[in-house]
C-alpha cells in the first residue's frame, strides 16, 4: 500500500520506518527538509495513487487544522485523511465535516507507543466509518503490535481520540501512584534499597506493568533521581479528560488529583502551602518556616 505521512518527528519518523519494514511505500513530508522525502503537501499528494490515504502526525490545534485545510484543497473524492496526532476529539467532527463536503473521508487515530513503537508496535484506537477504516486497515495492521490485541475500531469519528484521551488520563493516575510510593519508600530509614524494591515488584505482583519496568529503567540510570528537577509538564489530554468527566458527571478523583499534582510541581514555593502554614500557625500555634 502507498501512504503519505505528514510529520516525521520522534513518532512519525519511526512509524515511517516500521511501515517500510512491513513492505509499504511511504512518502514523508516534514518542514525539516533533512527528514522529508518530498518538499510540499502538493508533491506528496502527487506521488500517491488513488484512492489516496494521507496520515497527519503534527501537533494538535493550529498545525493540524492548517494541514487538513490544505489537504482538503489537494485531495479528491474517495481519498482519506487520518489524524494520528493528539487532537481533541471535538476537533475531529469539525475536520470530518470539512472533508466530507468535498467527498474526502476522515479517520481519527489515537496512537500510543512513544519511542518504543518502532520495535514493539503502536497501540491504535481509531474512529470513523467502516468504509474509511477499511482503506487504512493495512497500515493499522503494520503499525500495531504482534498478536491479537493493540488495535481497535473504537467507534465513529472522534472515538479514537476520545479513547486515547482516557488512556492518557489513566496513565497520569498510574504514574502518580508509582511516584508517590517511590517518594514514601525513599523517605523512611528502614528501606535501604528502594530501587530493588521496585525491581522486585516486576514479577508476581498485581502492580506490575510496563510503566513499572520503565521506572526501574530510570532508577538504574539515576538511582535516586538526583539529576532531575521535580517538574512535570502535561500534554493537555489530562485536562481534556477531566473536562469530559465534568461534562458527563463522571467522578474521576484519581485522574484529577494526578493532574493537579503536576500543576503543583511547577510551583517552587507553593502559594497554597503558605496559606496552609499560616492557618496551622493561627489555630494551633504550629511553627512556620521563614524565608
Amino acid at each position: 500500500m502507498e501512504l503519505g505521512l505528514v510529520g516525521l518527528g520522534k513518532m512519525g519518523g519511526n512509524m515511517r520506518e516500521r511501515l517500510r519494514r512491513a513492505g509499504h511505500t511511504v512518502f514523508g513530508y516534514d518542514h525539516n527538509p533533512d527528514l522529508a522525502d518530498v518538499h510540499s503537501l502538493r508533491e506528496l499528494v502527487g506521488k500517491l495513487s488513488g484512492p489516496r490515504v494521507v496520515w497527519v502526525m503534527v501537533p494538535a490545534g493550529g498545525p493540524t487544522q492548517s494541514t487538513v485545510d490544505e489537504l482538503a484543497e489537494l485531495l479528491e473524492p474517495g481519498d482519506v485523511v487520518v489524524d494520528g496526532g493528539n487532537s481533541r476529539w471535538t476537533d475531529d467532527e469539525k475536520h470530518a465535516a470539512e472533508l466530507a463536503s468535498k467527498g474526502i473521508g476522515f479517520v481519527d487515530c489515537g496512537v500510543s507507543g512513544g519511542v518504543w513503537g518502532l520495535e514493539n508496535g503502536y497501540a491504535l484506537m481509531y474512529g470513523g466509518s467502516e468504509e474509511d477504516v477499511a482503506k487504512v486497515q493495512p497500515i493499522f495492521d503494520a503499525l500495531k503490535p504482534e498478536g491479537d490485541f493493540g488495535s481497535v475500531h473504537a467507534g465513529k469519528v472522534g472515538a479514537g481520540h476520545f479513547a486515547k484521551m482516557v488512556h492518557n488520563g489513566i496513565e497520569y493516575a498510574m504514574m502518580q501512584a508509582y511516584a508517590e510510593g517511590w517518594e514514601l519508600l525513599e523517605k523512611v530509614d528502614s528501606v535501604t534499597d528502594v530501587r530493588e524494591v521496585f525491581r522486585s515488584w516486576q514479577e508476581g505482583t498485581v502492580i506490575r506493568s510496563w510503566l513499572l519496568d520503565l521506572a526501574v529503567n530510570a532508577l538504574d540510570e539515576d538511582e535516586h533521581l538526583d539529576e532531575l528537577r521535580g517538574y512535570a509538564q502535561d500534554s493537555g489530554e489530562g485536562r481534556w479528560t477531566v473536562e469530559a468527566a465534568i461534562d458527563n458527571a463522571v467522578p474521576l478523583p484519581a485522574i484529577t488529583a494526578s493532574l493537579f499534582a503536576r500543576f503543583a510541581s511547577r510551583q517552587e514555593d507553593s502559594p497554597q502551602m503558605k496559606m496552609i502554614a499560616a492557618l496551622r500557625n493561627q489555630f494551633g500555634g504550629h511553627a512556620v518556616e521563614k524565608k
